[in-house]
């Protein structure tokens, strides 16, 4: 288990073979290959499809977005590979601040995947109160044509005490996430709307934002949502029975 340090997570060749097709020999082993690869991509494609179920990501360098969110997953997902450093100072917490589990959220606004899955960790955080604790670091992905700026959005909405009101806003939202409706997201809170737009437009959060998907990168973090749970990843838009697996594991030490 990775320990907690004031809230930084260290983390052969076929054989030939011949029919008779009215009087005629016909050699059948292309026939026979082309079966064999046909075979072959259905299976690569299912295992494609399968790993893509519950999240927005992005492989071998190609983004991938799936084109609308799928409640299946794995009920049986287990958390793999453990955190190297993760650094949750100084940002918004939900959850009691000294709760034995801390669960570090790799997210982007925009993902399908992410908004499905967060009414999931609400139920965590009220079916686990006093034992768990969430953050939230950024991970857009640059498909995502919104991303970015909601991120930094949520950030300017931070410097006045509201990230969480604005985060849930967002996923509540996620079809209007264009710079004026992250404006107006700001009034709907009672925001300080002269001081959040002049965060949001001078780009000065983008450093930010780009901070925690380098750190997400450097940590294994390759698609949306991703999920450290003490230093465990936990990947994808699991059900409720796998947080709660991985929980009860951290939480037995």
């Amino acid at each position: 288990m990775v320990e907690e340090h004031e809230k930084v997570y260290e983390h052969g060749k076929p054989r030939e073979k011949t029919v008779a097709v009215q009087g005629s020999v016909v050699i059948a082993t292309a026939m026979l290959v082309g079966a064999l690869i046909v075979a072959g991509a259905v299976l690569v494609a299912s295992n494609s499809i399968t790993s893509s179920l519950t999240s927005c990501f992005v492989a071998g360098g190609t983004k991938i977005q799936p084109t609308q969110p799928m409640a299946t997953a794995q009920p049986t997902a287990q958390p793999t590979e453990v955190a190297g450093k993760i650094s949750v100072e100084g940002r918004p917490v939900r959850g009691d601040p000294n709760a034995q589990v801390t669960i570090i959220e790799f997210s982007d606004f925009q993902c399908p995947y992410c908004g499905s899955v967060a009414p999931t960790i609400k139920q965590v955080l009220q079916e686990y109160e006093g034992k768990v604790k969430l953050y939230y670091k950024h991970f857009p992905l640059s498909f995502h044509e919104f991303a970015q700026k909601a991120a930094e959005a949520s950030e300017c909405a931070a410097d006045q005490g509201r990230f969480w009101e604005y985060h849930d806003k967002l996923f509540e939202n996620q079809e209007a996430l264009d710079e004026a409706s992250l404006k107006q997201y700001a009034k709907d809170l009672g925001l300080d709307s002269a001081r959040f737009d002049s965060c949001l437009d001078s780009g000065q959060k983008a450093s930010l934002v780009q901070s925690d998907f380098d750190e997400g990168q450097a940590n294994g973090v390759s698609g949306t949502p991703a999920f450290f749970i003490n230093g465990r990843m936990l990947v994808g838009a699991q059900p409720y029975s796998a947080f709660k697996q991985a929980i009860d594991a951290a939480l037995a030490g």
